[in-house]
């Protein structure tokens, strides 16, 4: 059973991925005109599915807030999409490798193989801060989870595993000690997801910078396009399993 907090963000998600698929079929119509006489239409999707992205994160922030969890184990992401997930979202090094195979590629996107000598090289410089950045991220996370194992966690399990044997009133009273706790761990958490969604976003704005606007376009295009079909292609493989394994109740 899904909480408030998940299955309003679900229902968030379900309308936020329909409009992405919509603004995809823009940018598609769009990145097959490899002219440059749309500069000012490829400015204006750029923007606007940058904003798009921007609205995912306010509203991601805001129910993280009130149950972060929620977030490590998104029930509105099939299996598939879950196992990719590098901290509650995409890998920010993965836009780097995205990058380079549109480059070698002839298939829409081409125009990312025609990138300068310069922008080659800012986006090599923005790939190595990039991974610093991931590195600090998994850093914060690993202390966060060895937190877990601190010496106030140990002695409040064995408090609490005491108090249930000696009655009410001591469970209580550790229950309230276990509570402070635990929302520390959880604000620590939320800290780290933010820092990871904030190296996203500074790859998202690092490579737009670098890019033209039709590259930026294409690139957009591609990043869009994966993100659904990783989502239809982990719902195909759901859909699949549960015809192959029916439930022993039905």
């Amino acid at each position: 059973m899904k909480t408030e907090v998940e299955e309003k963000f679900s229902h968030f998600f379900e309308k936020w991925v329909r409009q992405l698929e919509e603004i995809l079929q823009v940018l598609l119509k769009v990145s097959k005109d490899h002219g440059n006489s749309h500069e000012a239409e490829n400015e204006a999707l750029v923007a606007k599915l940058t904003t798009h992205h921007k609205d995912y994160y306010t509203a991601k922030w805001a129910a993280a807030h009130e149950d972060v969890l929620a977030f490590f184990s998104p029930v509105w992401l099939s299996p598939l999409e879950n196992a990719y997930l590098w901290i509650t979202g995409w890998k920010p090094s993965m836009a780097f490798r995205l990058i380079e195979s549109r480059r070698q590629t002839g298939l829409p996107g081409a125009s990312l193989a025609d990138m300068t000598e310069e922008q080659l090289k800012r986006i090599e410089a923005l790939r190595v801060n990039i991974r610093v950045e991931e590195e600090k991220v998994e850093r914060e996370l690993e202390r966060q989870q060895v937190s877990m194992a601190d010496r106030r966690m140990v002695e409040l399990a064995r408090a609490s595993s005491r108090a249930q044997r000696n009655g009410d009133a001591a469970v209580s009273q550790v229950d309230g000690l276990v509570e402070v706790a635990l929302k520390s761990l959880l604000g620590g958490l939320e800290r780290v997801m933010k820092l990871a969604d904030c190296v996203r976003l500074k790859t998202l704005k690092g490579v737009l910078e670098v890019l033209n606007p039709k590259q930026c376009v294409d690139f957009l295009t591609s990043t869009s396009m994966l993100q659904i079909q990783m989502r239809k292609w982990g719902e195909k493989r759901d859909q699949s399993r549960h015809l192959e394994c029916p439930s022993l109740f039905n």
